[in-house]
C-alpha cells in the first residue's frame, strides 16, 4: 500500500515536472524541471529495488542537466537576476511546503527500503578483475568497448558544435 502511493507521488511529479519542462519559455526552468523528472525517475529504480541503476541516474542524468545549467548560461548570455530580486510570501510557503514533502518522501524511502538485503555478491564462477576491466573497456576485439565510446564522444562532439553554432547564429 505504502509503495503504491510513493509511486503514484512519484508518477505524478515526473509527469507534471515533464510537461512544465517542455512548455516553459525559460531554459533555466526547464532545466530545473528536467532534474525534478531525472530523480523521479531514480525515485522509481529505488522504488523497484534497483539500487545501481537508481544511482545512475542520479549520478549520469542529474550530472548533465548540471552541465546543461552552464551551457544555458554560457550560451544564452542571460541572467535573470531581476526575478529572484523579490519573492513574494506564496513562494516562499509553496517552496516550503514542497521541501518538506521532497524531505518526508527521502526519510519514507530511507527507513522502508533494505539496503543490505539488495547487495550483489560475485558470481563464483567468474571473476573480474579491474585489470580485465579495464583491457575490455580499451580493446577493439569482438567484446571491446572502444568503438561504441569512440561513436558516443563523436556524437556528443557532434552536439555541442551544433548547440554553438545555433547558439551564436545571432
Amino acid at each position: 500500500m505504502a509503495q503504491t502511493i510513493v509511486f503514484l507521488i512519484l508518477a505524478a511529479i515526473i509527469l507534471g515536472c515533464a510537461f512544465m519542462a517542455v512548455t516553459t519559455r525559460r531554459i533555466m526552468r526547464a532545466a530545473t524541471y528536467l532534474i525534478f523528472v531525472l530523480f523521479g525517475t531514480a525515485g522509481l529504480y529505488f522504488l523497484m529495488g534497483y539500487t545501481f541503476l537508481g544511482s545512475v541516474q542520479v549520478m549520469v542524468y542529474a550530472g548533465g542537466v548540471v552541465v546543461l545549467y552552464i551551457f544555458a548560461l554560457m550560451l544564452t548570455g542571460r541572467h535573470d537576476n531581476k526575478e529572484n530580486a523579490s519573492l513574494s510570501l506564496g513562494r516562499k510557503f509553496a517552496a516550503l511546503i514542497s521541501s518538506l514533502c521532497g524531505a518526508g518522501l527521502l526519510m519514507f524511502v530511507i527507513i522502508t527500503h533494505q539496503f543490505a538485503e539488495n547487495s550483489l555478491t560475485a558470481p563464483s564462477e567468474q571473476t573480474t578483475t579491474v585489470k580485465l576491466l579495464g583491457q575490455q573497456l580499451v580493446s577493439s576485439d569482438k567484446f571491446g568497448y572502444l568503438l561504441p565510446f569512440e561513436a558516443v564522444s563523436i556524437l556528443l562532439l557532434a552536439c555541442i558544435i551544433g548547440g554553438l553554432i545555433i547558439a551564436r547564429k545571432r
